[in-house]
């Protein structure tokens, strides 16, 4: 052996040797400053968001901010980023989306679901920790989408006009592709979507770009994507509207004569209804301005200035078709505490907490709302997100699907019939599963896709069984099967 070829040999085992030490030690790429180049860690750095108002300490990163999806539109998509808290090096990134369409996955999903902080007064900028918050599990990120939701905007009013299912997927999956550019520390990370309600079409659209773009591996832009999970999602406009008026029926919210009459005057399987349908599904909805269809056993909120009690913007053409030409199946959510909304929306629009967050830059003409009252009109949506379902669960991404078993509005019967559509065989048939020694609900396993159902929960889960919640990410990411014996 020459003389060369021991140096060499000699070099590669000390590189080994400070490779080693290094994961010994625990240090990793993430926290490595030369692994990034200097334009990197400055955009970074500008999106770093140091302290809120009312914040308490904590000891993740957080990152705020906006990536611009389309340069000559100037629309530009804002987020909000957690690091896990403890080794984000080694967690996956989680993507969370809320839906509407025209909901802001900051208000409900990071504000009052799953994110690390709540909002606790409408007095006074006040923050709690949440201690079941999703970065515990993952490094977490929240995206407001479409534009014209939330902090997020678009430069060209016309814009807000054409939006829908097919521009809301293109944007968002534009939006990652900058994101891990802007983060490249995780783009080797495994990557995971999980959303609710109407992401039932937001999550499986975007996962479906993901999926077609990621067939070159040695892609600069891969995405390392390996599965997503929807809650309470609409997903099939005909058995999620027979399964709203099933399990009404079922759970003593309408009459036997009103569930007789919109069973015999209604077609779900039809876009169009007649009027003495739609007479009837008014009656239905009236019932759900007495109690909250998200969630029947909880209280609603009646505060004098509740943006609760408010109605979203009416969007017609949203899935599903026939409830969407009903004005109260534009109804907003309220949550565990039913005034939860109202500190959000007061908080979210204090000057000083959008300045930490670097938010609202554009001075956008118009307060920060949940739900967007600038859009109106929605351009596409499928009837149905099955066919996108069964060719992921073909492709070998991972898929679990949860309800909240007290949800009126994608109730668990409604999700049973739309799944039971897609012919699967059953691999793991339904199987309490445990939270300490108490049954947190119900699991089937299909060959492809697990069905989870949490026990107590209304529409929005983390915010009504926080616990719960965070033990079901846990064994999705980690695709182990909940624990079918208390624990």
């Amino acid at each position: 052996m020459g003389l060369c070829s021991v140096v060499l040999n000699l070099l590669l085992h000390v590189v080994l040797l400070i490779s080693l030490t290094k994961e010994a030690l625990g240090v990793s790429k993430l926290s490595e400053s030369n692994y990034l180049s200097e334009e990197v860690l400055s955009q970074q750095e500008a999106d770093r968001v140091h302290r809120l108002p009312g914040q308490p300490a904590v000891r993740f990163n957080q990152y705020a901010g906006y990536i611009t999806v389309n340069e000559t539109h100037g629309r530009a998509l804002f987020y909000w980023f957690f690091e896990s808290t403890k080794k984000p090096e080694r967690k996956p990134v989680l993507l969370w989306l809320n839906g509407g369409p025209g909901c802001s996955s900051i208000g409900y999903g990071e504000a009052e679901e799953l994110g690390p902080f709540f909002p606790q007064s409408s007095s006074q900028p006040k923050l709690k920790l949440n201690p079941y918050s999703w970065n515990k599990a993952a490094n977490l990120l929240f995206l407001e989408s479409p534009v014209g939701v939330g902090f997020s905007y678009t430069n060209t009013s016309s814009d807000i006009s054409e939006l829908g299912d097919t521009i809301t997927a293109k944007d968002s999956h534009t939006f990652l592709i900058k994101w891990f550019r802007r983060f490249p520390q995780f783009r080797s990370h495994e990557f995971y979507i999980s959303g609710e309600s109407y992401a039932g079409h937001y999550v499986p659209q975007l996962s479906e770009l993901i999926f077609d773009n990621n067939h070159n591996p040695a892609k600069k832009d891969y995405i390392n994507f390996k599965g997503f999970m929807i809650g309470n999602a609409l997903m099939d406009d005909e058995t999620d509207q027979k399964g709203m008026i099933d399990y009404a029926w079922d759970h003593a919210v309408i009459s036997d004569g009103l569930y007789h009459n919109i069973t015999t005057t209604c077609n779900f399987s039809l876009p169009n209804q007649t009027n003495d349908c739609n007479v009837e599904l008014n009656k239905y909805f009236d019932v759900y301005k007495l109690i909250d269809m998200y969630s029947l056993y909880t209280p609603r909120c009646f505060s004098n200035n509740s943006s609760t009690r408010k109605e979203a913007p009416i969007i017609r053409g949203t899935a599903p078709q026939t409830f969407s030409k009903i004005d109260a199946w534009h109804k907003r959510p309220a949550g565990y505490d039913p005034c939860a909304s109202d500190y959000t929306e007061v908080y979210l629009n204090r000057p000083e907490v959008q300045k930490a967050l670097h938010a609202n830059v554009t001075k956008i003409p118009y307060p920060w709302t949940h739900c967007s009252n600038n859009i109106t009109f929605w351009n596409d949506a499928p009837h149905s997100m099955l066919p996108v379902i069964k060719k992921l669960i073909a492709g070998g991404i991972r898929i679990w699907v949860y309800s909240g078993d007290t949800d009126g509005r994608i109730p668990v019967t409604a999700t049973r019939y739309t799944l039971r559509k897609l012919g699967l065989g059953v691999v793991q048939d339904w199987t309490p599963w445990y939270t300490s020694r108490q049954v947190g609900g119900w699991s089937i396993v299909y060959d492809g896709l697990t069905y989870v159902t949490i026990r107590g929960a209304g529409h929005q889960v983390p915010t009504f069984a926080p616990k719960q919640a965070l033990q079901l990410v846990r064994h999705f990411l980690a695709n182990r099967k909940l624990s079918p014996q208390p624990i």
